[in-house]
């Protein structure tokens, strides 16, 4: 019996919230008011806390919100006609809602009274009927924390009673009208077992065993990719069924109640993988762990550090040894973002945790946000542990964060995930590579202390990178052989470091996890990878920007930093300051093996080389004027930023110095021996300036072999001349003498060579030099006036003049080091400083 007074109305919920009376559609606008009439439905003739109807809306109570709420009260009893139905009493709204009134009632009254029948057809008809009542999702549009529940709650009853309606339809033999429905929600919810069962059992009696079959082949495919699981029992009946030929598949009647999609309650999930060992070092990192965990951070925790750098096995060590802070659980997935598998699409894994904490398999919705929503609210409260390892992006991540400050979320990645920093708030634990200290009590921990001697330890620690997955395996591999010669030196042979920390296992061999970082980068990212990878020996070989721009081939620098930064991103470019990037040692030989072969990334170091030798021609250019010609007429025209001034140029020469040796070493493996030459002959006189004394002999020793297989003399004296300073710097003055007439016969007077004449000169003021600390000063200064009269022609002889002078000083001829002093071009003199 109606209320006294009250007017035919009709609320709708079982798709976009609506209220109906006979004179046509009431409207509710705005979003909050809809909102509030939602969340009334939802608890129909129930109370409704005012506090929850504000924590719905705003995430802070406060006077101006409670003035918000009241007054969208006011304007939806307005709007509904009929005040007296939303009343407010002890703090709480009730929405009064007769019956029949509501849609969701209606039906929900409908499925009863067919699961109280016996006659299918009867039954089909009061489900159809009900079933007609859907108009789309319950609260369709409304994004409320309150309606997911009782949303997926009336969604299950739908996908109940349209079991039961095919079920019906079957029995009454209609099960040829309906298989094109029956496809239709099977496609929609490929995981719902009793569907498929229901569809197998239509294409059976309609004589399509084979098309049954295959459903269930899908299925069951789909079961295990998604959820881990095989198919249940009734869909193994039903697969039997087709196969044995019986007409009764399956059971076409369902005795099913209505469920909210929960199975018992199960034990708390204990999913971390088991612990790779103790973890040496990384204190500072647990401790900070340890913090977030105190503090009780909403937000996620992102750890973040390149392949193999111990990540995941941080977090697992951190989350055993804490467990007891959470006493609901710990979930576990890998995401696989990085693996030889494809990411992990987040449906699947919210369906993994939503099984693992309580849900039937069978009653998960397929949409995503569905999913989240339902795992957000089953977390709501619960003190768990998230661990989302190996992840690849800031999307795959968020569905999967609960948002309860009970729960906290551990993320590894390789990438830095800046999206789920800046929007998500996570705060991130860059994981760097071990310390010195700490790789060798790695070390030292799987290895006999015996075996090993603290310089073969090193050695080690170095071949490595300082990545603890390496370590681990060199360890191994040294705790099988007790031998370290042998992996040593294949460490440290031609074929690289690779070969030797295979295992044979995509998980633990080294080239396999950095390929997966390789195979994730964007085409263009993954070629400045390639072109990154020019090995060496040198701990400051770093890239630019500027190197970026000549590597790729392009003008934009601009793109070169974006790609550089991805590279950053991803973890396979570290930035050791501002604007200086460097891969290390295993990165440098994967990235090597990857370009092994491609004529297009050997072109593209050649075009570094270029760029490095004009920039260093220019910079050198401030210390005093080459003495020859370029030999590298071949290299391209870079357009590299040129040093405007000598501070800028000895700047430019102090970063740059491990990459032109770098660029020699590549020159000389790779038969450009005319390129080792014009490096050794552009910065010798820096070189011999700052005193970079292991650096320049490697060099110049270089660039003597090479000239000898180009066969040009004067190059070569040129090299012998470096190589003579260096002795004569190092106080082996005999040698140097040897050294400096070898390259003055290289360097004769007379000499046809365009340059001849100022490289005799130049190489004979260099030998007068070696003289003085022999006490052959007679020789010196006989050598010496004999250059004189070239010097005018010759400005390359500044550095000769300069070991001249500081030489003569040192051993007390005063008289003649002046005089050499005031013959001395003003560059150099400065170089000299007071004598």
């Amino acid at each position: 019996m109606r209320r006294r007074g009250w007017r035919y109305v009709r609320f709708g919920v079982l798709g976009p919230v609506s209220v109906v009376s006979r004179a046509g559609p009431v409207p509710v606008s705005g979003r909050l008011r809809t909102g509030l009439l939602a969340l009334l439905l939802a608890r129909a003739n129930r109370p409704v806390s005012a506090e929850s109807l504000l924590g719905a809306f705003w995430d802070e109570d406060g006077p101006a919100h409670r003035q918000r709420l009241q007054t969208n009260v006011h304007k939806l009893r307005r709007a509904l006609g009929e005040p007296e139905r939303l009343v407010f009493e002890a703090g709480s709204y009730r929405l009064l809602v007769e019956p029949g009134e509501l849609d969701a009632d209606r039906f929900e009254a409908g499925a009863a009274a067919a699961a109280g029948t016996t006659d299918p057809r009867r039954r089909a008809e009061l489900l159809r009927e009900a079933l007609g009542l859907w108009r789309g999702r319950p609260f369709h549009g409304l994004d409320l924390p309150g309606l997911v529940e009782p949303a997926q709650r009336l969604g299950e009853s739908r996908r109940t009673a349209q079991e039961q309606l095919y079920g019906a339809e079957i029995e009454c033999g209609r099960h040829e009208e309906v298989l094109g429905e029956l496809v239709d929600l099977a496609g929609r919810h490929p995981l719902r077992e009793r569907v498929q069962a229901l569809l197998m059992t239509a294409l059976h009696r309609a004589g399509r065993q084979a098309d049954a079959l295959a459903v269930y082949r899908d299925t069951r495919r789909a079961l295990v990719d998604e959820l881990g699981l095989d198919p249940g029992p009734e869909l193994q009946a039903a697969e039997y069924a087709v196969l044995a030929g019986s007409e009764s598949t399956v059971p076409v009647s369902s005795t099913a109640s209505p469920t909210d999609g929960r199975a018992p309650e199960p034990v708390p999930p204990a999913e971390l993988p088991a612990s790779a060992g103790d973890i040496v070092g990384r204190r500072a990192e647990l401790h900070d762990l340890d913090t977030l965990r105190a503090a009780g951070t909403p937000t996620p925790v992102l750890v973040t550090g390149t392949a193999g750098v111990g990540k995941s096995a941080l977090v697992v060590h951190w989350g055993r040894t804490s467990a007891r802070h959470f006493p609901d659980g710990q979930l576990y997935v890998d995401l696989q973002g990085f693996s030889p598998q494809d990411p992990l699409p987040a449906t699947v894994a919210l369906g993994r945790f939503l099984r693992s904490l309580g849900d039937d398999p069978a009653t998960l919705p397929e949409d995503l946000s569905e999913r989240a929503g339902r795992f957000r609210t089953r977390c709501a409260g619960r003190r768990l542990l998230v661990v989302l390892d190996n992840a690849a992006t800031a999307e795959q991540v968020r569905p999967l964060l609960p948002g309860s400050a009970s729960c906290l979320v551990v993320v590894t990645s390789r990438n830095r995930l800046d999206g789920l920093v800046a929007r998500d708030g996570a705060r991130r634990l860059e994981l760097g590579r071990l310390s010195d200290a700490d790789a060798r009590a790695l070390v030292a921990a799987h290895v006999d202390t015996g075996t090993l001697g603290p310089e073969q330890v090193g050695e080690l620690v170095g071949r490595c990178a300082g990545l603890p997955l390496a370590l681990r395996v060199a360890a191994a591999r040294l705790a099988e052989s007790g031998d370290p010669g042998p992996l040593l030196d294949a460490l440290a042979g031609a074929d690289g470091p690779l070969d030797a920390l295979d295992t044979a296992d995509d998980h633990s061999s080294v080239r396999s996890v950095l390929s997966w970082s390789y195979r994730r980068l964007p085409a263009e990212a993954a070629r400045l990878y390639r072109l990154c990878g020019n090995r060496c020996e040198h701990a400051e070989h770093h890239i630019d920007v500027e190197g970026a721009v000549a590597l790729l081939g392009t003008p934009d620098s601009r793109a070169a930093r974006r790609l550089l930064d991805e590279l950053v991103r991803s973890g396979v470019l570290e930035e050791v300051r501002t604007g200086r990037y460097r891969m290390h040692e295993l990165l440098r030989a994967h990235a090597v093996e990857v370009a092994t072969g491609s004529p297009e990334d050997t072109t593209g170091l050649l075009r570094l080389l270029a760029q490095y030798l004009q920039t260093a021609t220019a910079a050198s250019s401030f210390l005093q004027p080459r003495e020859t010609p370029l030999l590298s007429a071949d290299l391209p025209e870079m357009r590299a930023e040129r040093p405007a001034d000598r501070a800028t140029a000895l700047r430019w020469l102090d970063t740059h110095r491990g990459n032109l040796m770098c660029s020699a070493e590549f020159a000389a493996a790779h038969q450009r021996p005319e390129l080792v030459v014009d490096i050794s002959t552009t910065v010798w006189p820096y070189l011999d300036r700052d005193g970079h004394l292991d650096e320049a002999r490697h060099l110049h020793t270089l660039a003597r072999d090479a000239a000898r297989t180009l066969g040009h003399e004067p190059a070569e004296g040129i090299a012998l001349r470096a190589l003579g300073l260096l002795e004569l710097g190092a106080e082996r003055d005999q040698e140097a003498v040897t050294l400096l007439q070898t390259a003055l016969g290289l360097h004769p007077a007379g000499s046809r060579h365009p340059d001849g004449q100022a490289l005799h000169t130049t190489t004979k003021l260099c030998l007068a030099a070696a003289h003085v600390p022999l006490g052959r000063v007679g020789d010196a200064l006989r050598l010496a006036r004999e250059a004189e009269p070239e010097l005018a022609r010759t400005p390359a002889a500044a550095a000769a003049l300069r070991h001249l002078t500081r030489l003569l000083h040192r051993h007390g001829h005063a008289d003649e080091a002046r005089h050499y002093r005031r013959l001395t071009p003003a560059p150099a003199v400065a170089a000299v400083g007071p004598s």
